[in-house]
């Protein structure tokens, strides 16, 4: 029986490959949905897990988190530069560092912050920590090496920009590997940021840009890319060393966002609640991220859905083309019978050829859709530098396993077709 099953596919193989492939195809679709939106879910979380609270001006809980946690360029409104000062005298925080964005290099942000974030990403593999305004540190994915100089531009990432043609960095260090977006970061000294677009500093002709010293001086603009302005290519001196008092000065630049560190899980809910007011907004981003995984999770159910729908066409259809391949062959089948073939030997023979064929495509879809969703995990993984893990779990097995078995229900339906025929009828058709 199996020598003829082998000699039948053999002599069929276009058609079985062709139908191993469709449903190939059909399972892959929804291996892909599952495993994507998994790895999204799993990926997103990791990387906000390493920022236990983020602080912000007043607005959208959704785009701070965005903007901050996995750097996703868009205009924030900035708080009051005290607000630093405040976070780093209170007892409850670990540390506090500050993010402001407004430059980039090629594809990466250029983000000013302090030495305690690059600490809390876990500190270097190479080079050492800006010590000057003109350093950077790169993140682990950035296509720079240490001793690199570097000219800031101004403007959105593939879009248009101006270049800082007076003002560059050189790399000095770069991060550990962290799984989130910050590895295609560039970390300048935030007073570099500040100098770099003139905040209350002077210029070569000796004066202060128009509404950039007020700027620094009273609430903060509406936006950051409103405050900031078109580059002005001030004359500063970017070797000039850090100055740990600049950012506790009553008159220090408004800030996008500050990343804390709580001390305790008890002082992360009660800086969260104290700093949740008129002039700032503080989140967790995983409780931001939660509500972005119902949306996900809606998203995938209608995906998930539209794959079920496009399962079971599929299988209706080769159903159709398996039974009307069992009618084309009455004659063989009339013969097997016709030479002795019991009933029950030419159900299993149909019935078999048909689980197999269809048991195949299951498997092949399973692994398609694994290596789908490997290379879109790694498209999406260099876009936003945020680590996307493709797997399989446990549970996975169960779902293959009803699929199994509904084939093997399925593939009756043939083999009944077969088995009802009389070889007499069979031979005379």
């Amino acid at each position: 029986m199996f020598r003829f099953i082998a000699a039948d596919l053999r002599r069929h193989w276009i058609g079985v490959l062709a139908i191993m492939l469709i449903i190939a195809l059909a399972t892959a679709l929804g291996v892909v949905v599952t495993l994507q939106e998994r790895a999204l879910r799993i990926g997103s979380a990791r990387a906000a897990g390493a920022f236990d609270l983020v602080i912000g001006a007043p607005g959208s809980e959704t785009q701070l988190v965005l903007s901050s946690v996995f750097l996703q360029a868009a205009p924030l409104s900035l708080m009051p530069g005290s607000v630093l000062a405040a976070l780093a005298k209170d007892p409850r925080v670990s540390f506090a560092a500050p993010i402001g964005f407004g430059d980039f290099i090629a594809d990466s942000p250029i983000v000013g912050t302090t030495q305690p974030l690059i600490d809390g990403f876990g500190g270097l593999t190479e080079g050492r920590s800006f010590g000057k305004l003109g350093e950077a540190v790169i993140g682990a994915q950035v296509p720079l090496s240490v001793a690199d100089i570097f000219h800031p531009m101004h403007g959105q990432v593939h879009g248009p920009g101006e270049v800082h043609a007076g003002i560059s960095y050189k790399v000095v260090g770069r991060l550990k590997p962290t799984g989130t977006s910050w590895d295609r970061a560039v970390l300048v000294p935030i007073e570099a940021v500040w100098r770099v677009h003139g905040y209350g500093h002077a210029h070569d002709d000796g004066e202060e840009h128009e509404g950039e010293a007020h700027a620094a001086s009273t609430p903060p603009a509406p936006t950051l890319a409103a405050t900031l302005g078109a580059p002005r290519d001030p004359l500063i001196d970017l070797d000039d060393p850090i100055d740990p008092q600049a950012l506790s000065a009553p008159d220090a630049p408004g800030l996008p966002a500050i990343l804390v560190k709580p001390r305790t899980i008890a002082d992360a809910y009660k800086l969260r609640h104290d700093y949740r007011g008129e002039r700032t907004l503080a989140v967790f981003p995983g409780e931001v991220l939660t509500r972005l995984y119902g949306t996900l999770g809606d998203a995938r159910l209608v995906l998930s859905a539209v794959a079920t729908g496009a399962q079971a066409l599929v299988a209706a259809a080769i159903l159709l083309v398996v039974m009307l391949h069992v009618l084309q062959r009455r004659r063989q089948i009339g013969a097997l019978r016709a030479f002795g073939a019991p009933r029950l030997v030419v159900f299993a023979i149909v019935w078999l050829e048909t689980f197999l064929i269809i048991g195949a495509g299951l498997i092949a879809g399973f692994g398609i859709g694994y290596a789908a969703a490997r290379v879109l995990s790694g498209i999406l993984s260099r876009q936003s530098g945020i680590a996307l893990p493709v797997g399989f779990v446990p549970g996975d097995v169960m779902p293959l396993l009803v699929l199994i078995l509904i084939s093997g229900v399925v593939a009756i339906v043939p083999a009944l077709l077969a088995y009802r025929q009389s070889p007499a009828s069979a031979l005379r058709g």
